[in-house]
């Protein structure tokens, strides 16, 4: 077991990330644990997706984030968020999953299984999870669900040319799918519970996809939910009339959100408010109910992810170290 960090970081998103670099700033030592890569919510976003937010927002240590435009790309953010983590040298050990904690503050004990299937040990004085909200896709919940052609997550729109596509849900995720698929050449049909695409989204599409479901280019079938699942069709049923409907279909897109990870909370004896999946947590310093162990990003807002973005979670880490630091004197 190597010698005790003031803090462990679990999650190297850009939350994470900005934690990692607010300890750095303040000559803490930090090492950051992620079961996957750098960022690798963003690498499951789509290839082309540009962000609501504009680049400045999504700064974070005070390390410029300039590009030509005005919003940034996909690809932009992962190539700023490696070089925050180059600039600031923080210690990111990427395919490191934390499995368990143990000790209390001052002298935690997190143990790891490495890329190598290998257990390691993790010697903290604090603790901080930052896992963001990207790690469990919420279900539909309904038969056929585990097909291979049911997918929770969308990159690109060219394997689904000239193919019977439905996707579930009207948010931000659903709209821009449904419009990169329609222009690919796939046939294009939405099943949504509400009567209406959801207000959130980005209001320079919205044109588009009204146009889109006016003309029948891509159907819709507002108040429906699905109901069961077959390799060569889809059973949908009204919410209120319960008719059901079946229909032709080679791939289901079930863009329905995603859940933060509860496993580690509930293991790390975090407490959680069961209506609203907020841990407990001092907002003021984002420690939790667990003593010496602190939240971090959109882990905080518990089922509503919409709550907390980059842009305001990247603000937890300085508030997290000012408390860190306050207790080790530093």
């Amino acid at each position: 077991m190597t010698k005790s960090l003031d803090i462990a970081v679990v999650g190297a998103g850009p939350c994470g990330i900005a934690v990692g670099a607010a300890a750095v700033r303040k000559g803490l030592s930090v090492g950051l644990y992620d079961k996957g890569c750098i960022a690798s919510s963003l690498v499951k976003y789509p290839y082309y997706m540009t962000f609501f937010s504009t680049a400045e927002k999504l700064e974070i240590a005070n390390v410029p984030f300039t590009i030509a435009g005005h919003k940034p790309t996909r690809q932009e953010a992962l190539v700023y968020y490696r070089r925050v983590v180059q600039a600031h040298d923080l210690r990111v050990n990427q395919y490191q999953e934390i499995r368990s904690l143990e000790g209390s503050r001052g002298d935690f004990i997190l143990r790891s299984r490495n890329k190598y299937d290998l257990l390691e040990e993790i010697r903290a004085k604090y603790v901080v999870l930052a896992t963001g909200g990207f790690n469990q896709p919420n279900f539909l919940g309904v038969p056929g669900e585990d097909l291979p052609k049911v997918k929770h997550y969308y990159q690109e729109p060219h394997p689904y040319y000239d193919q019977e596509v439905m996707i579930v849900g009207a948010g931000n995720s659903a709209v821009e799918c449904a419009l990169e698929l329609y222009r690919t050449g796939a046939r294009v049909s939405l099943v949504h519970f509400g009567n209406s695409i959801d207000k959130g989204v980005k209001p320079w599409v919205v044109p588009d996809i009204n146009n889109r479901l006016a003309r029948n280019e891509i159907q819709v079938h507002w108040e429906h939910r699905v109901e069961s699942i077959s390799q060569e069709s889809v059973v949908i049923t009204h919410v209120t009339s319960h008719e059901k409907k079946e229909i032709p279909n080679d791939w289901i897109l079930a863009m329905t959100g995603w859940s933060p990870d509860k496993a580690l909370l509930h293991d790390f004896n975090i407490r959680t408010n069961p209506e609203t999946g907020i841990p407990d947590h001092n907002p003021d310093t984002m420690e939790s109910n667990r003593e010496g162990v602190y939240i971090a990003g959109v882990l905080a807002a518990g089922k509503n992810a919409n709550k907390i973005f980059i842009e305001n979670g990247k603000l937890h880490g300085p508030r997290i170290i000012a408390s860190v630091a306050e207790s080790l004197g530093a």
